[in-house]
């Protein structure tokens, strides 16, 4: 599946798409290079689903825990994350198997532990600064 993002006022659309395409998949890793607009679309996604929370990139926290308006969401940046005991240690096996909505940005780490069928989504940058998202299950 592709989504085409042209500009901002384009993310609820392309949100609402996508958690259409979705379904009930609760594990989506997303794959794209730093600016490339993961963090943006993760938080349309989460007001998509009724998020009234401020939503930021947990870079830090490493993972930010909102609740929508039928599921809870965590939403994980993997980025500082060094090796795989980093990853078991903070818990990352329970939120996957919560049955909530997980939502990755820089899941490579991880990978060893995404079930088969995690939704992948790539963001590609495209000439006209427009998104492209192309989104896969494993």
């Amino acid at each position: 599946m592709e989504i085409l993002i042209r500009q901002e006022s384009d993310l609820p659309r392309a949100a609402r798409e996508f958690l259409e395409w979705l379904g009930d998949r609760r594990i989506v890793a997303f794959d794209a290079p730093m600016g490339a607009g993961k963090t943006t679309f993760i938080s349309a996604l989460c007001r998509e689903l009724g998020v009234e929370d401020d939503i930021s990139s947990p870079t830090f926290a490493i993972v930010n825990e909102y609740t929508g308006r039928d599921l809870d969401i965590y939403h994980f940046d993997l980025y500082r994350l060094e090796d795989m005991e980093e990853v078991r240690d903070m818990g990352f096996e329970d939120y996957i198997d919560s049955g909530d909505l997980c939502l990755l940005e820089w899941p490579d780490i991880a990978n060893a532990l995404l079930p088969e069928d995690a939704v992948r989504v790539q963001i590609r940058v495209n000439d006209d600064d427009s998104r492209t998202l192309i989104s896969t299950t494993a």
